[in-house]
């Protein structure tokens, strides 16, 4: 009898045990955003970089964590520099290796890794970094006999500039790792191009030094790409704007992330102020049927496309017809990276989707095309710009940095300079996403994500008018457009800044312009956590915008919620409506002792969302002063003070520059 017990038991037990294993697996099923392993971090992995790289005979791997592509970028440039060397190079991404083979690379001669780190958000690695970062910190393993140096990419106006490339180069050399070559730090609140040449032109003597070897003299330009033109395709097989899978925009498949973003349809596109010459507006994304899920204060990722008429006379100077159908094929039949952008393809859509033809171009562009100028003085004077001469960085500073030529201003502006455009698109890089802080909360707006932006449009020193590439695009997406629904391909990036677990916690909030995106998020949240019956803390609001009567973002919602008694106070600061300039700043210091006992006794958390070179840095100066006069601290117990909030979590930056 107790035998069958038993039997009955285990049988119930082990039917309840395959129940839940089911019904896990259709919770996974049903919400992509349970899983915790990103998605690419699922594809499979090389079995080693190493043997690759014995394999084809490199002797230096270049690693990125790249964020906008800018490290990405630097890494190539820095693999095709190895030829010029007698070297041979070879790019990385760390995300795709196992990164504890880096103690085998001492099995490969005149072996050396160099590391292009960028610093994204508040000192964070980017998202393709962040399983190196993850094992940096726990790794100890041997690194010794390892030769290495570090590249970082970061931007002063932030408060832990270059974090990323700090951490790596210390760490590396903690593991006994050997740095030939100093720890090289771009500013991109400066001159990021002007910082990389001029490390690299240091870094690769330091590299002959120390292996022995010498530059081949080979200055000639080394094509990475080999030109492929398709005159009979079926044209199901070609790409036409597509990020990874052909086709992914037409049959929509989850989970979405930046390799397979989603669909969204433009349900709302308002303009915003009510007068001035700026246009700033509020957009709505339906991403109901994505399986999307999103916390107040994350991104949203949008890819735009360029401008139509610049990517026609792009083709109209270069006499080319822009729906040839090409492919660009990579010369390292080993190389992950088999194309610069999706192929089969044609060159309007490479054009529109997938290069970057408004940014000023960097130097090696400007170099590697001075060949087909027909004028001498036209090629001396590209590669003066591109070579770390004072004079040439100068020109390069004024005729095309500070004159905001693009591509097509440089080609406009130099006749005799008519390259090929099969080496023009492996040559540009990248056109990247576009982050926005989303404007929404999930809890009231689950099926849709809100974007609020200021459209970009200026004049140059050259009179041409530029103009923002995604903000433009997205100002002529309404909700339908003949007839067809307005789409826009996203995903959503998830962040760090985040409301206070408990609810009864008081948050100030300042953001001025189009730093209020995320609070209207904040906002909405509270006042729904308020409809619950929760108690909800004081909720505290600085902003800031030029004149009450044209630019006062969300002015009838956000009265409401004054109205309500969801903001317990809402504080305009309106720069220009008097002979005076009144900001953000002068009414925290207004309000000082209100502030100093909401963050001092009450436990507030403090948001601040905008512009990071002047705005983020003057306001954090002022709670520097009230903690100083309120907390009756010096400058430095002050500073320390601000510092160990952030450490707690209970500052909070969404800033850019």
């Amino acid at each position: 009898m107790l035998g069958m017990l038993d039997m009955l038991l285990f049988s119930i037990i082990a039917g309840l045990l395959i129940f839940w294993a089911v019904f896990r697996k259709k919770k996974k099923e049903e919400i992509p955003e349970f899983k915790k392993i990103p998605t690419q971090a699922i594809t499979p992995r090389e079995t080693s970089f190493i043997e690759k790289m014995k394999k084809t005979g490199k002797n230096i791997v270049v690693f990125y964590g790249s964020q906008t592509g800018t490290a990405e970028e630097f890494a190539n440039r820095l693999s095709k520099d190895a030829q010029r060397y007698g070297m041979r190079g070879t790019v990385a991404d760390p995300e795709e290796y196992d990164m504890s083979e880096l103690s085998r690379l001492s099995e490969i001669d005149n072996s050396i890794a160099v590391f292009c780190m960028a610093t994204y958000g508040e000192g964070d690695p980017t998202d393709n970094a962040q399983d190196f970062y993850d094992w940096l910190q726990e790794a100890d393993d041997d690194l010794s006999g390892v030769n290495f140096t570090v590249f970082g990419l970061g931007n002063k106006t932030y408060e832990h500039y270059n974090a990323m490339g700090k951490y790596v180069d210390k760490r590396l050399q903690q593991l006994g790792a050997k740095r030939i070559f100093d720890l090289g730090m771009g500013d991109d609140d400066g001159n990021l191009e002007e910082d990389f040449v001029s490390w690299r032109e240091q870094f690769w003597p330091a590299v002959c030094e120390h292996f022995g070897v010498e530059a081949t003299g080979d200055e000639s330009s080394i094509r990475q790409y080999e030109l492929v033109v398709h005159t009979d395709i079926n044209m199901n097989k070609v790409y036409t704007g597509e990020m990874g899978r052909l086709k992914s925009f037409e049959t929509q498949k989850m989970p979405f992330d930046a390799k397979n973003p989603f669909m969204g349809t433009v349900t709302a596109n308002r303009k915003l102020n009510k007068g001035g010459s700026r246009h700033l507006m509020h957009l709505e994304l339906d991403i109901s049927a994505s399986k999307i899920r999103y916390d107040s204060g994350d991104h949203v990722a949008v890819y735009p496309i360029n401008d139509t008429t610049l990517v026609n006379k792009i083709g109209e100077i270069l006499n080319v017809d822009l729906d040839t159908v090409i492919s660009l094929n990579n010369l390292d039949e080993e190389s992950n990276k088999k194309h610069p952008f999706p192929c089969p393809t044609s060159y309007r859509t490479a054009l529109t989707h997938y290069l970057d033809i408004t940014n000023p171009p960097r130097t090696n562009v400007l170099y590697e095309l001075s060949q087909y100028a027909t004028d001498p003085k036209d090629q001396e004077t590209l590669r003066k710009m591109a070579s770390s001469a004072t004079e040439g960085k100068s020109h390069y500073q004024t005729w095309v940095l500070e004159a905001k030529r693009n591509i097509l201003a440089v080609l406009q502006d130099m006749p005799s300079l008519r390259p090929p455009i099969d080496h023009l698109c492996e040559l540009l890089p990248r056109l990247q996403a576009r982050y926005y802080s989303i404007a929404s909360s999930s809890k009231v707006h689950s099926n849709s994500v809100h974007i609020c932006a200021v459209v970009v449009e200026y004049e140059t020193k050259t009179g041409r008018t530029n103009k923002g590439v995604a903000t433009n695009w997205l100002k002529n997406k309404v909700p339908t457009d003949n007839g067809h629904k307005s789409m826009v391909p996203l995903f959503v990036r998830k962040s760090q800044f985040r409301l206070p677990f408990k609810a009864s916690t008081p948050v100030i909030m300042i953001g001025p312009g189009t730093g209020i995106a995320p609070f209207m998020g904040f906002i909405q949240e509270r006042a729904w956590l308020k409809q619950q019956g929760k108690e909800v803390g004081e909720t505290v609001l600085y902003y800031g915008c030029r004149h009450r009567n044209e630019d006062f973002l969300y002015q009838e919602e956000l009265e409401q919620f004054e109205k309500d008694g969801v903001l317990t106070q809402l504080n305009v600061a309106f720069s220009r409506d008097q002979a005076e300039k009144v900001y953000v700043q002068h009414l925290l210091k207004k309000n000082k002792e209100n502030l100093w006992k909401l963050i001092h006794t009450d436990n507030a958390h403090i948001y601040i969302c905008g512009d990071a070179r002047n705005m983020a840095r003057d306001v954090q100066n002022t709670f520097y002063e009230i903690a100083s006069e309120l907390g009756s601290m010096t400058h430095t117990q002050a500073v320390d003070y601000v510092k160990k909030l952030m450490t707690k979590g209970r500052y909070s930056q969404d800033v850019w520059s």
